[in-house]
């Protein structure tokens, strides 16, 4: 299966574990007790309670006519939005956390963007009883600050990252470095499908809920498993590898990745890194890196803390170079647009991430009688003083 993970943690070219040799035992421990309890019966059961019962789950997949009538086509929105927490990240820290119990863990630890990764760990964290150190870059702490007093007030440790941009890309490296560290007790819980093997494909299985649910979903309503098109945004790229999941093998289905081109792709202030980077290794893992003029990693940009990332997944990565993969870029100001767009027609505030989906509507041709899915992967609370400050006059 050419879109399928080898032994060795690798999408075609792209994956692996690139860690210094002290993180090894780490992986390894990680590794093993993924693959002997993922499918055990125990888990899954309890897994599948806490999405039902605590999280929400099904997510419902709402019609949206009036923008289906304005550009013409059938779209769908898959209201992630709608999970407890405000977005997809909950899908993942829950079946993180009950790894980490049963490993017997009892520190966690994460990094966070945009803060909902954060408030999704340190959630589960007070669910579970557990200590919980969330790592943020501080120039994220103040674009978010409702969701950083939100991760305190669940119990968590919110440690300020100073270090080169101050955002997430700086937050993953400090809480690598922390994990190195502290390995006997604490269990680093990453919440993008990024990082060193097996990380992207333990995010991926936690994530694939969502097509499995928009699979069932799209049969109850179209009477086919199957839509024309599947839209999500890509940063690091989890509710993307959520939302194209159980579509990678259905060639009719268009996967359409959308990444960030901040203030336009020609002047260097972008987060596209599969549009504009080039293979390389960053935080374990080898992907589309974005580099700059002196070969270093290039300080990404996006008004979307949560895809402020100057990389992006193995697996996007390789559906991509496959040619499996769709990849556009939307501007901070289509993204904008978009999430005014949807405001004010549907009644929904999307969250800045998830706004760069919604703007492919703006500049891809659909056929009117085409199924459209979009993944609204979060809510807009988060972002409302980025609203105010951008809002039409």
């Amino acid at each position: 299966m050419k879109y399928e993970i080898n032994e060795e943690g690798f999408y075609g070219e792209f994956g692996g574990a690139f860690v210094p040799e002290k993180l090894i035992p780490n992986i390894e421990e990680l590794k093993k007790s993924y693959k002997e309890l993922i499918d055990t019966p125990d888990f899954q059961e309890e897994l599948k309670d806490l999405l039902r019962d605590y999280v929400g789950r099904p997510s419902p997949l709402y019609l949206a006519k009036r923008l289906s009538e304005k550009y013409n086509t059938k779209i769908y929105l898959k209201r992630e939005d709608l999970n407890y927490t405000g977005a997809h990240k909950i899908n993942n820290a829950l079946g993180m956390i009950l790894l980490a119990k049963r490993m017997g863990k009892t520190k966690i630890i994460a990094e966070t963007g945009a803060g909902q990764h954060g408030v999704a760990t340190a959630t589960v964290c007070a669910l579970m009883n557990m200590e919980c150190i969330v790592f943020m870059g501080a120039t994220d702490i103040e674009r978010q600050r409702p969701n950083v007093e939100k991760m305190k007030m669940l119990g968590a440790s919110v440690v300020p990252v100073t270090q080169g941009t101050a955002t997430l890309e700086d937050a993953v490296d400090v809480a690598l470095d922390y994990w190195l560290e502290h390995p006997e007790d604490t269990f680093y819980l990453l919440g993008s499908v990024v990082g060193p093997h097996p990380y992207p494909e333990i995010v991926t299985r936690f994530q694939s809920v969502i097509s499995e649910e928009i699979r069932k979903q799209l049969l109850e309503k179209e009477g086919r498993e199957t839509p024309d098109h599947v839209i999500a945004c890509v940063g690091g790229g989890s509710n993307a590898a959520g939302a194209f999941y159980h579509f990678i093998h259905s060639e009719e289905t268009n996967l359409i990745a959308v990444e960030p081109a901040g203030k336009g792709l020609d002047t260097g202030k972008h987060a596209a890194a599969i549009t504009m980077g080039k293979p390389g290794v960053l935080h374990g893992s080898k992907s589309y890196v974005i580099y700059d003029k002196e070969g270093n990693v290039a300080e990404p940009y996006s008004i979307s803390a949560g895809l402020d990332y100057p990389s992006v997944g193995p697996l996007h990565a390789h559906l991509a170079t496959e040619g499996r993969l769709q990849v556009l870029t939307a501007t901070d100001k289509q993204a904008l647009d978009a999430v005014f767009e949807l405001t004010k027609l549907e009644g929904i505030i999307p969250a800045m991430e998830s706004a760069h989906a919604l703007a492919a509507l703006q500049f891809t041709k659909f056929k009117p009688t085409d199924v459209v899915v979009i993944n609204l992967s979060g809510r807009g609370d988060k972002d409302m003083e980025t609203f105010l400050a951008n809002r039409p006059q």
